[in-house]
């Protein structure tokens, strides 16, 4: 069990360690956001790097790419949109003071123009989805809540670093360093990880969880059960995908995982990269895996055979709202 799996690519361009990874809605082109303050476009097709985007202060802390648009957001307090065909910078929206961690694309922010400030938090927001307006309180835990416009959740007692929205349930799923005590939340999953909560993926009615505690959680969306847990680890949990009855995790100890989804068992194992894998992606039978180490890693995942895929959700929003968190003090030696 857990064999091997081969590298197709190593893409090495980045001179700092990768942040994020974002796929383009039609799967053509992903772009990367690095600590070395830029970010690249890599077409899908042959691996190659096409477009160098330049002009950040400071180190890229995420990126979304759109169909005919990049996003960038920067400890430099600013957020930038590009051209996907030119690398050429479109717009610089200023006016945040501090690092920008997140950020939504919504149609006044493409022309250029702010049209409102949301205040509220005593410390950083770490996410921020676009059709559910939602205060979330700083304070492992999992949980499900209403998200009404205008509204504030509060429940945790640690720093909530993860919030994906369910659109058709208006429902947001939060992990956070510690469990809930108090709040209004519609289940609260408890008895469950020994560590933060670090990364959620939203698959139909099902929940997985990734976390410090070197696990992944199953658990039912409408009631909070806990119906399997992942294990092989070796350090925490940093990234989830889900992908046609596969689920890929990328981990603190330098490796990603393919385990099958319904029965929990490990399938394979990718190793490579020499730091924590902050993102994971899927396109094809292609896994795309960015590290800390720098480098974009493609690798083959055909002969992988898990339950059938489930219809796919209206938009996968994993890849938007999960808190990457490196637990791995030095870079670590390929296995």
């Amino acid at each position: 069990m857990g064999g091997g799996g081969s590298a197709l690519r190593v893409c090495a361009d980045h001179r700092g360690g990768i942040n994020w990874l974002s796929l383009s809605p039609d799967g053509q082109r992903l772009l990367t956001g690095s600590e070395d303050g830029t970010a690249r476009l890599w077409s899908t097709a042959d691996g190659q790097c096409c477009a160098l985007l330049q002009g950040h202060e400071s180190y890229v802390t995420f990126c979304q790419l759109e169909d005919e648009a990049a996003f960038t957001c920067s400890a430099d307090c600013t957020i930038r949109r590009w051209d996907v065909l030119t690398g050429q910078c479109l717009q610089v929206y200023r006016g945040h003071t501090s690092i920008v961690n997140r950020s939504a694309w919504l149609g006044a922010w493409a022309e250029g123009r702010c049209p409102g400030s949301f205040r509220g938090h005593p410390n950083c927001p770490s996410s921020a989805p676009w059709d559910l307006p939602a205060s979330l309180a700083r304070g492992g835990g999992c949980g499900r809540w209403p998200m009404a416009a205008a509204t504030s959740a509060a429940g945790h007692t640690g720093a909530v670093l993860v919030l994906v929205p369910s659109t058709p349930s208006h429902h947001g799923f939060t992990g956070s360093t510690a469990s809930f005590t108090i709040g209004e939340a519609l289940a609260v999953f408890p008895g469950g990880h020994q560590g933060s909560v670090i990364c959620l993926e939203l698959v139909n009615r099902l929940v997985y969880s990734g976390s410090a505690d070197r696990t992944v959680k199953c658990w039912l969306a409408d009631t909070g059960e806990c119906v399997r847990t992942f294990t092989a680890h070796r350090r925490n949990v940093s990234a989830l995908k889900y992908h046609a009855g596969t689920l890929f995790t990328g981990s603190g100890d330098a490796c990603a995982r393919a385990f099958d989804a319904q029965s929990g068992e490990l399938r394979r194992v990718f190793r490579g990269h020499t730091f924590i894998i902050n993102c994971i992606q899927v396109h094809g039978q292609v896994l795309y895996t960015a590290s800390h180490d720098g480098a974009l890693r493609l690798w083959d995942v055909r002969g992988l055979r898990g339950a059938p895929r489930p219809p796919p959700p209206t938009r996968s929003l994993s890849r938007l709202f999960s808190n990457k968190v490196g637990c791995a003090a030095a870079p670590l030696q390929p296995a």
